[in-house]
């Protein structure tokens, strides 16, 4: 009776380890800088995002800004009460733009042991990291670096609920992280992981409304696969949108709806990561503030700027910082009201 008892509280452990806790959304996305003072000018001058903490280079944190480019090691840029852009001052020219992405859950430990079980290399165990978080770091099969975390009531985040914002910022939600995802494998991880509900998908026949007769008819020989897919967290609204056209030598849904960023967005991540998309209501409105702005007629990337109605005919707006990293304002509903046309093109 007793090896009964105990092999069924083995086979508890065992089930419970290999449970998913909760993903509750994006928790940041982390960004080399080449220029933190000139960045700073875009993130805070035009966005609006004020400096919440910033983690300094002997690994330890303090709350508020200010600190120069020699001292810090990272700077948490607040977008609200659970996400931010943190910015990390680049050790050499030729680093990728992106750092690593966040992904907010209610138990690290356990998504750690859930990403072992699925047989995924994840560290020994979960650390307290320097805003007095429970996180870990990991990448997945294509080389693209995540972090797990997971909110204590030691955290500077829950310390400084409320502050760190005020009204001059036109987005106050991180709506998605764009990346591209190096091989099919990373593809499969990302649902397998994250359990992700894919609602969007673009291919390279489809076009923006308006755009139908922009692109050579040679870009869309050949067969015909998924260039974009958005897909929500498992329990969020909040969404990863894979680039998958790498590789497929033609212009994409991706590539069609942006303009290229100069290095940030051509080195972002060695070719597997990318952009802050932010969620506003108006675009006209958001695009107004931010040209209003005073740092806007010094602002050396305005000619890049530009808003249109995407192949998913929602509305627009690219901004790019110094390294040409891009922050897509997007709003939340197409333009004409109906759903967004959907891909059925395999990946």
């Amino acid at each position: 009776m007793k090896k009964v008892m105990l092999s069924g509280l083995l086979l508890g452990v065992f089930c419970w380890a290999q449970e998913r806790p909760r993903l509750l959304g994006i928790s940041h996305i982390a960004v080399r800088v080449k220029n933190l003072d000139a960045s700073r000018k875009f993130y805070t001058g035009l966005l609006g995002y004020q400096e919440a903490f910033t983690i300094r280079k002997d690994g330890t944190a303090v709350t508020g800004g200010g600190l120069s480019q020699s001292q810090a090691a990272s700077i948490f840029f607040k977008v609200n009460n659970r996400q931010y852009i943190v910015l990390v001052p680049e050790t050499s020219p030729d680093q990728a733009r992106y750092v690593d992405a966040g992904i907010e859950t209610d138990n690290a430990e356990a998504m750690r042991l859930f990403l072992k079980s699925l047989g995924y290399a994840v560290p020994d165990k979960v650390e307290k990291n320097a805003t007095s978080d429970l996180s870990f770091h990991f990448k997945d099969p294509g080389g693209n670096s995540w972090e797990i975390i997971q909110y204590t009531p030691a955290s500077l985040s829950v310390q400084n609920v409320g502050k760190f914002m005020n009204d001059e910022r036109p987005a106050q939600r991180i709506l998605h992280v764009g990346i591209s995802p190096r091989n099919r494998q990373a593809v499969d991880f990302y649902f397998k992981a994250f359990a992700l509900r894919e609602f969007w998908r673009s291919d390279r026949t489809m076009f923006a409304p308006g755009r139908e007769n922009n692109r050579p008819a040679s870009d869309v020989s050949g067969p015909v696969l998924a260039g974009t897919t958005n897909a929500k967290l498992a329990e969020s609204d909040d969404y990863l949108e894979f680039n998958l056209s790498a590789g497929q030598g033609a212009a994409t849904a991706t590539s069609a709806n942006t303009k290229n960023g100069g290095r940030g967005s051509a080195a972002a991540g060695g070719g597997g990561g990318g952009h802050i998309a932010l969620l506003v209501p108006d675009m006209a409105k958001a695009m107004a503030f931010v040209k209003a702005k005073l740092g806007w007629k010094d602002y050396p990337r305005a000619g890049q700027t530009e808003a249109h109605i995407g192949v998913n005919h929602k509305w627009q707006g690219n901004f790019f910082d110094p390294d040409g990293t891009r922050s897509e304002f997007m709003e939340p509903d197409t333009a004409d009201g109906l759903p967004s046309p959907m891909s059925r093109a395999s990946y």
